[in-house]
């Protein structure tokens, strides 16, 4: 199960998010712990999803295409700051385009159980 399919429960399209408030995804939180970080965790915190496309793309996973647009992206932001907030961007960004990626993000194990548990706790109660 990749990393995009864990959402908080929110619907897809923002305009049914309750009373046009934006709830934080898991990608925002993946997001604000790589924007938080200094540059020795970021780095890190960047290998874990590169890790995870060579393992799942090593055990066979439907969308290798899906994966290495994500690995380019990951790579640009390991080499520019430039690349780092266009990741960062792409995490937040609420378009069809960007959830329909998302769905495939690679982020699992960037955030520890707590924060993921805090998160739905948080929300819980909207739904």
């Amino acid at each position: 199960m990749g990393f995009g399919l864990l959402r908080l429960k929110l619907p897809l399209h923002p305009a049914r998010w309750q009373s046009g408030a934006v709830m934080k995804t898991l990608h925002d939180l993946v997001a604000d712990k790589l924007g938080q970080a200094d540059p020795a965790a970021r780095a890190a915190l960047l290998r874990i999803p590169l890790e995870n496309i060579d393992r799942w793309l090593a055990n066979g996973h439907t969308a290798p295409h899906r994966l290495e647009q994500w690995r380019e992206i990951l790579v640009r932001a390991q080499l520019s700051p430039e690349g780092f907030a266009e990741l960062l961007e792409l995490l937040r960004d609420r378009r069809e385009a960007a959830i329909h990626l998302k769905i495939f993000g690679p982020f699992a194990g960037v955030l520890t159980t707590l924060e993921r548990r805090g998160a739905v706790s948080e929300h819980a109660y909207h739904y």
